[in-house]
């Protein structure tokens, strides 16, 4: 099995370049799209991230070795099957992160991606702590099993996160027709980290926005409706723990109060499920926004406790008040 390198690894030193371009176009042509602190806080949680990933490296590692040897093909080390690898790759990549925003357990992992109010580059490395826990590695069992060799599969997802870094920013707005057509893009990603209503629980995808499209959750970025980021009960601290953790905190609190018969939901129903119907869900948010479509005089529910919540960036604070979301 050949050695490959960690495109991860190699990209860091662009990863850093790129975001202090950023803040330095940002300061003259718009201050709030960076805070600080906040970006401190994403820093702080990728490298997080990167340690955490490094410590359970060896079982996932281990875990594909095991599920390899179960291969229903053998799958040599040619170009064109790291092509195929990669586009199967991001087809599990677009389930996981379906999953990951429809399954509360997944969800308590991944919200630390979203628990942003910002949206910049510094924001694509604000990643989870808890991917091994919450065994997010289980997406890719099917290509070990079909043959792919956990090292070519290895560094194909690696490639897709690389991928994905760039379309973290609001500085582009949208690429040539063609590429938005097939591609994730900036203004695909700003859809999907969106709290308004209208763009709830849509883009998934990690490189192919194709994916979207064959599946029905794609949602184009309107002109006449700016995103807002943000999740419900915004963190209201920069601490690192509570952003890792906060999400399985709440979880644990809501199984431990529960009746017995509901007790299961709160870990695998959507998040802001409830057994009594007390809080939204993102199904419950975007009805409410139809109706308000349809009949703006019309009242709607408030949102509660665990969906996401718009709230707007310092730069979008004219668009208007917060709308609750998933």
């Amino acid at each position: 099995m050949p050695q490959l390198p960690d495109p991860v690894n190699l990209a860091v030193p662009a990863f850093v370049l790129l975001v202090l371009v950023e803040m330095v176009v940002a300061h003259y042509r718009d201050r709030g799209r960076y805070e600080p602190r906040d970006t401190l806080t994403s820093l702080m949680l990728g490298f997080g991230s990167t340690m955490a990933g490094a410590i359970t490296a060896g079982a996932v590692f281990a875990l594909a070795m095991w599920v390899w040897q179960f291969r229903l093909f053998d799958i040599g080390w040619q170009w064109y099957w790291f092509v195929i690898a990669f586009v199967l790759d991001d087809l599990a990549y677009y389930v996981f992160h379906r999953s990951a925003h429809r399954v509360r357990w997944f969800w308590a992992s991944h919200v630390i991606h979203h628990s942003s109010q910002h949206y910049n580059l510094s924001t694509a490395l604000r990643q989870t702590w808890t991917g091994f826990f919450s065994i997010a590695f289980i997406f890719r069992l099917p290509l070990f099993l079909i043959g792919f060799p956990p090292a070519m599969v290895i560094f194909v997802g690696a490639v897709n996160l690389v991928y994905q870094f760039w379309i973290h920013t609001e500085m582009i707005g949208r690429m040539p027709r063609w590429f938005e057509a097939v591609m994730n893009t900036p203004s695909h990603h700003r859809v999907h980290h969106a709290t308004n209503p209208r763009y709830l629980d849509r883009n998934y995808a990690g490189v192919f926005i194709v994916w979207d499209k064959m599946f029905g959750t794609f949602e184009p970025e309107l002109d006449e409706e700016r995103p807002r980021y943000g999740i419900v009960h915004q963190l209201g601290s920069f601490n690192l723990l509570w952003a890792a953790t906060h999400e399985w905190i709440g979880i644990a609190r809501d199984v431990w109060r529960a009746p017995w018969r509901a007790k299961p939901g709160y870990i695998w129903r959507p998040p802001g499920w409830s057994h009594d119907n007390s809080r939204d869900t993102s199904e419950t948010l975007k009805a409410a926004w139809r109706a308000r479509q349809i009949s703006p005089s019309s009242a709607s529910r408030p949102a509660s406790a665990e969906g996401n919540t718009a709230a707007p960036s310092p730069s979008d604070r004219s668009a208007g008040a917060s709308l609750a979301s998933r």
